[in-house]
């Protein structure tokens, strides 16, 4: 059952979750990963050349200057929003409750971050749009309409651009939907995590089953076609019938897509030390996986086709662009206190690609016996104290703590570690050697082979991907490709 806690889009800072913030999807990074993808990466260092500085000034920097080498294919858009009713006890992202009094500076130093942005990128379009967090319609109508109609007027966005949301369907939030659909907004993604009232009581969610289900329903009657709904599995003391039950009045509303994550016990949560004192039992990985094959056929049963590990839509087009970003280790800028960063270095510019490092916190210096090494791409991430990101935002300073390149052979692991995230995509020889300047089986060769003879793989000539055994062991797969 390792595999579902493999770094899940902690995509509200990136990669995991789908919905809470990192929490969900998104992110983002995103803090977004099995669970929320980071709106980056939610690591710092993938022993590559890390690179640490200060605060430094954007003001009057040029846009020649201020542009990273990248490569020309999509780029997603990642906005953090930080805020919550309540932090639930589970939840590591990036995310703070009772902080109402900040939410107008923060909105203006947000919409300042993302202007800088929009001049860096010089008209590239932008494919993707996610808002995560945190709750992002924790906000007033005002400080969204400010937010998003920033991302139309500043950015190029594609013509089909996928603009998501996420959302808590307590009550609050209802009255948003309609908003966030004139605002452009065309993808919406709601924590609802259980049915079961004691599993959502445990869980510290502010909503119950009923209100899920009205908000539901007045997402659907704002427009929004295209709803994520985010549950969990594996909770201490749930049993596969409540999971089942769950999944069941899940599938009544057909949603056309479902997030479905194993709960975690992240470090230096309050669900962390109701475990090691006691106070509730650990998860049980056994019937956490016997929970995520019942999800795997009832869905399957179900007409939802399962894109990713974590992941399953219905219909065509409806997989979540802006995650598939991150799985397939593309480009995107995050925003926001905690928001991480990706960009790609073409292999034609990799040589220069220290220079472009520069712009992000005024001036670099280089750590390790690597740093002379080309670098495959570049990441970085912003100081996550809402507070101390304002300030530093309204003195015009940049509001990275720091900044990595990454060299080939680590970015090249990373394709692949995320990659294989995708179950029926997986990671194709032409994408790989597209991004990578090099055939796959020369870089995996020996792994590939040997996690073959094992089962865990398998290959069409086109593509690798997990077999279903290996969808199970994921974590043991991913490790053959870290450096």
């Amino acid at each position: 059952m390792s595999g579902l806690a493999a770094l899940t889009p902690k995509e509200r800072e990136g990669l995991v979750r789908e919905g809470a913030g990192a929490s969900s999807e998104g992110g983002g990074a995103p803090g977004a990963t099995g669970r929320k993808a980071t709106a980056g990466l939610a690591h710092e260092s993938v022993n590559g050349v890390t690179v640490r500085s200060g605060a430094g000034q954007v003001a009057g920097l040029s846009t020649a200057a201020a542009n990273p080498p990248s490569g020309a294919g999509p780029l997603g858009l990642y906005i953090h929003i930080p805020f919550c009713a309540r932090k639930c006890p589970y939840c590591d992202f990036n995310t703070y409750a009772g902080l109402e009094p900040l939410y107008e500076a923060y909105t203006e130093a947000l919409c300042r971050e993302m202007g800088w942005w929009a001049t860096r990128l010089d008209g590239r379009r932008v494919d993707t749009v996610f808002l995560g967090g945190g709750t992002p319609t924790a906000l007033g109508s005002s400080q969204l309409e400010q937010i998003l109609s920033l991302v139309h007027d500043r950015f190029s966005l594609a013509a089909d651009a996928e603009v998501s949301s996420e959302a808590n369907p307590g009550i609050e939030d209802r009255g948003q939907f309609s908003l966030l659909r004139r605002l452009g907004v065309n993808r919406l993604s709601m924590g609802v995590q259980s049915f079961q009232a004691d599993e959502l009581a445990f869980l510290g969610r502010i909503h119950d089953a009923d209100e899920a289900l009205r908000a539901y329903d007045a997402a659907v009657g704002a427009g929004f076609a295209n709803i994520n709904l985010d549950f969990m599995f594996g909770l201490p003391g749930q049993s596969v019938q409540a999971w089942t039950d769950t999944l069941e009045k899940a599938l009544t509303l057909a949603p056309r897509h479902l997030s479905l994550y194993s709960l975690i016990v992240e470090p230096a949560t309050p669900l962390a030390h109701w475990v090691e004192t006691g106070k509730t039992p650990a998860p049980d990985d056994d019937v956490a996986a016997e929970m995520y094959e019942t999800a795997m056929a009832g869905l399957r049963s179900a007409g939802y086709d399962q894109y990713e590990v974590s992941n399953w839509s219905r219909g065509a087009g409806y997989a979540c662009r802006h995650n598939l970003l991150y799985w397939r280790n593309q480009e995107w800028i995050g925003v926001g206190p905690g928001a991480h960063s990706h960009m790609r270095c073409p292999v034609s510019l990799r040589d220069e690609t220290m220079q472009g490092l520069s712009f992000l916190s005024g001036g670099v210096s280089q750590e390790g016996e690597e740093a002379d090494s080309p670098a495959a791409a570049i990441r970085w991430a912003n100081r996550k104290g809402v507070q101390s990101y304002i300030r530093r935002v309204e003195k015009g300073e940049s509001p990275v703590d720091f900044q990595e390149a990454l060299p080939a052979e680590v970015s090249m692991g990373e394709t692949m570690m995320l990659g294989l995230r995708l179950v029926e995509e997986g990671v194709s020889h032409s994408r790989f050697e597209a991004m990578h300047g090099q055939p796959l089986g020369a870089a995996f060769g020996p792994a590939l082979d040997r996690l073959q003879d094992n089962g865990l793989l398998e290959s069409d000539g086109e593509r690798v991907r997990l077999t279903s055994r290996g969808l199970l062991v994921g974590d043991r797969v991913f490790s053959e490709f870290i450096a």
